[in-house]
């Protein structure tokens, strides 16, 4: 058995959908311009941080947790659409298009996950 052996399989799903989002925007991220390496490094911070707070949510079951990281993709959201200004010049309208897409589809999934712990009761109140 592995650690995550306590983790509903359809929990972790998420993380492999966001998984894509990482594989996408890391490269992209790494290729941004010298001059703008705090932004870049703020963006892939929270992109690598988003994983944890997925992982978190999922071993405590705690809705909470899920709050958390619904919040953190929206701030996610947000420098990637400050990054993609062209004035900036980091990411193109394109790359940006693409990477709010497979965000939204993990938000999706995100969404649906707090919708399932508002059905299961509010136990532990």
């Amino acid at each position: 058995m592995t650690r995550d052996e306590f983790v509903h399989p359809q929990d972790l799903a998420i993380v492999e959908k966001y998984e894509a989002v990482v594989t996408y925007l890391y490269p992209i991220l790494q290729r941004c311009p010298r001059r703008h390496g705090a932004l870049r490094d703020r963006l892939i911070g929270l992109l690598f941080d988003q994983v944890g707070l997925l992982y978190q949510a999922a071993k405590s079951k705690q809705p909470s947790r899920l709050y958390a990281a619904d919040a953190h993709m929206a701030t996610l959201r947000f420098w990637l659409r400050f990054a993609a200004d062209p004035a900036l010049k980091i990411v193109t309208p394109r790359q940006h298009a693409v990477a709010l897409r497979t965000i939204a589809e993990t938000g999706a999934m995100l969404g649906q996950w707090i919708k399932t712990t508002k059905g299961n009761g509010r136990s532990g109140s």
